[in-house]
């Protein structure tokens, strides 16, 4: 670094130049430097990636939720989801749920670990959202319907509760 550089460098380790226009000082992160090579980023061609067509759609069609027994977490989903009971069960192991958007589906999945001993592995995270007007009132619900509390509602926008095979799903505030 030239003798310059170190006059010119601030407590927080950023490089500071002045603004030929004004008296406010220019900071530039160490880390887009060495992102750059070394170049001031005003210096880089900020050229992004480019666009390509893909046959792939930028939309969600369904969320898969793996589940041991589809005859009871159907009863326990369409219970939570205010959804009646009679969602057909296909192929002996899918449950497609009538959604309004984003579609779900329960699945036993025994292409992927659900013919072994305890099954295919659940979310140990919220995958997805799902979503209410009134999170107290559906907190309230989920109580009252001994469903499995994971969190209190956070930040006053969501809370996390668990589905009888633990999976991990979120209810926000919409």
């Amino acid at each position: 670094m030239s003798e310059n550089a170190k006059k010119h460098r601030g407590k927080s380790g950023f490089t500071i130049r002045r603004k030929v226009h004004g008296y406010k000082p220019l900071i530039i992160p160490k880390a887009a430097k060495i992102l750059f090579g070394g170049i001031a980023m005003r210096n880089v061609d900020h050229k992004l990636s480019e666009v390509v067509t893909s046959p792939v759609k930028n939309k969600v069609g369904s969320i898969f939720i793996p589940v041991r027994n589809i005859e009871q977490s159907r009863e326990w989903y369409c219970r939570l989801l205010g959804l009646p009971t009679d969602c057909p069960i296909m192929n002996g192991h899918l449950c497609p749920l009538p959604m309004d958007g984003t579609g779900l589906i329960l699945d036993t999945m025994p292409m992927w670990g659900g013919n072994e001993p305890g099954g295919a592995p659940n979310l140990k995270t919220p995958a997805f959202m799902l979503v209410t007007d009134d999170l107290q009132v559906s907190y309230e619900f989920a109580k009252t319907n001994n469903i499995n509390i994971v969190t209190d509602i956070q930040y006053d926008h969501w809370f996390i509760i668990k589905d009888p095979d633990e999976n991990m799903l979120m209810i926000c505030r919409q």
